[in-house]
Formats: structure tokens, sequence, C-alpha cells
């Protein structure tokens, strides 16, 4: 699960890196995705903020990239065992890499098939979505919002 979850947080990471110019505070003043569904982050004391898309991205890629680099959450050790709360960790981190998703696909699906970057968006996201079923890793109603895509993605797969 580790390395599958780092290898997710780099790959969702360079789409969010491709369309940042053209993921702004203007372009995308919130979070959104499916239309009418806006992401919000919630801070250190637990409220929820509506933020712009590349701010949300940029909590979430940081908070993400904190943990990864928390040898008391990704141990890398020989001998290191991993904490009580790893699944958790995971949960977490598949969620808002989902929502970057969701809000890639939605607000920049143009602008990634005119740079020719969807069949890899695509197939990342396949592959997103199958290793979630495998391990259950996200609750189906936190991914709903996605069922059409990942039904059409995933018809003629083994997924």
């Amino acid at each position: 699960m580790a390395t599958n979850t780092i290898a997710f947080f780099k790959h969702i990471n360079v789409f969010s890196g491709a369309v940042s110019e053209l993921c702004t505070g203007t372009t995308c003043p919130t979070t959104s995705a499916a239309g009418n569904k806006t992401y919000y982050w919630q801070d250190d004391h637990g409220k929820r903020v509506k933020c712009s898309g590349p701010l949300y991205t940029d909590y979430a890629m940081s908070y993400i990239q904190e943990l990864l680099t928390d040898e008391n959450v990704f141990p890398t050790k020989n001998g290191s065992t991993f904490p009580s709360g790893f699944v958790f960790m995971i949960q977490k981190i598949f969620l808002y890499l989902f929502h970057i998703m969701a809000h890639l696909y939605w607000a920049h699906y143009r602008d990634i098939v005119r740079l020719e970057l969807h069949p890899h968006l695509n197939t990342l996201y396949a592959h997103f979505m199958a290793f979630n079923k495998e391990f259950g890793i996200l609750d189906p109603q936190e991914t709903a919002i996605m069922d059409d895509l990942t039904t059409a993605m995933t018809k003629h797969s083994l997924y």
C-alpha cells in the first residue's frame, strides 16, 4: 500500500503541475467536480474552508508530502513498523488524491485533451480506482460522483 500510494501521489502531482498554469484562482475559484460538487479543505481547527482549485491542490499535496516524508508514518528503515493508524492515513491520502483527480476531469479535461495527456490521465485514473476497489480504501459514496467515468473506463478490464 505504501509504495503504490507514493506512486499515485507522484503521478497525480505531475498532472496537477501540467495544468497549473490553467488552474488559477480566476479559472477555478472553487475546487469543483461534476458541476455542483465543491470540495472544502479542513483547517487545523476542523473548520471547512472554501478555497480555489489551485489552493486546495496545494494544501492537499503539501499535507500528503509531509506524511510521505514522515518516518513515523511511512517508515523506510529496515525492521521499522507502520503505525497503527496507517490504513486511516492511506484512506485520507486517497480521498485527497481522488478530489484532485475529480477536479482535473471536471475543470480541465479539455485542456488535458488539448495537451494530448488524456490517455495518461485515463490510465492513471483506471489504475487508481482499481487499486482503491481491490483494497477497499475509499467509501463508494465518496467516489460515486465519478461512477459513470469509472464504469466507462473499466467496462472491458478486469476491474
